[in-house]
């Protein structure tokens, strides 16, 4: 199996098709698996690299607390150890959030950047308008972190999937193998509720991200993703919004075939 040291952890990756290469970045709880339904479709226009995040499935764990300042460490030396760079990104929803800081750190790593639903939820403090959504969303990342301590892992699976990423039934909805990937994961989840930086970003930092990036969203997607989402496109100077019509928080699992052509017609478009 293909590993790369990065950072002192061992990374789990898998590397597939040919032409310029377009790295995946998985979300909370999940694993490179979370892209299978996509990466056959895009591996037949670019090298398309996955991956499982520090402490996720197949990649080692620290001895520590993880951090989204170790993810963003860990994809950028990633992209360069594997001499991907300049690559084209793409990270869903927590995934997208540390893509988003490498943007605004090492902008040379990339080609382009497409994010979908970064969960920064601390961006909506500042906005009058949505500081009762902000306060009551951060009560429920709050009482996954409370299951999770408690050692009720499932429960903390359920609450997240039920009252934050997609509607109430989810979880009972999920075969119990898509579940026992979930639980497998929860402590991620944990240390990224537990850091202070996880869920805000420095928006003046992406002023000096030239490149193309595309932020999207879905019309059936929890409420606050939608502002955040534009704050984030308002803030790169070349940032576009797209909404995937009928769509929810991971569109390339709900709707693979429209992802997938958004992710070429966006990539094939001139720097």
């Amino acid at each position: 199996m293909p590993f790369q040291q990065i950072n002192q952890v061992k990374l789990y990756y898998e590397a597939v098709g040919r032409g310029e290469p377009l790295i995946l970045v998985h979300g909370s709880w999940g694993d490179h698996d979370g892209w299978a339904g996509v990466v056959p479709l895009l591996s037949e226009s670019f090298q398309v690299v996955t991956f499982d995040r520090r402490g996720h499935s197949q990649s080692q764990a620290a001895a520590g607390p993880g951090s989204v300042r170790d993810d963003v460490a860990d994809l950028g030396s990633l992209i360069e150890a594997l001499g991907l760079a300049p690559a084209h990104v793409v990270g869903n929803s927590f995934g997208g959030a540390i893509a988003l800081r490498l943007a605004g750190q090492q902008p040379d790593l990339f080609r382009s950047l497409m994010v979908h639903e970064p969960p920064l939820l601390a961006l909506l403090k500042e906005q009058p308008a949505f500081q009762r959504m902000q306060a009551d969303y951060e009560q429920r990342f709050q009482a996954v972190a409370d299951l999770l301590r408690s050692g009720d892992v499932d429960g903390g699976a359920q609450c997240f999937l039920d009252t934050i990423a997609f509607g109430p039934g989810t979880w009972a909805t999920m075969p119990p193998s898509d579940q026992a990937h979930f639980t497998r994961n929860a402590s991620t989840f944990l240390d990224e509720i537990d850091d202070p930086e996880a869920l805000t970003l420095d928006l003046d930092s992406l002023g000096n991200f030239v490149k193309p990036t595309l932020v999207t969203t879905g019309t059936t997607s929890p409420p606050f993703f939608r502002p955040i989402a534009e704050l984030v496109a308002q803030a790169l100077p070349h940032g576009t919004l797209h909404t995937f019509d009928g769509a929810g928080h991971i569109p390339h699992f709900s709707h693979p075939q429209p992802y997938v052509e958004t992710v070429k017609g966006f990539c094939r478009q001139p720097a």
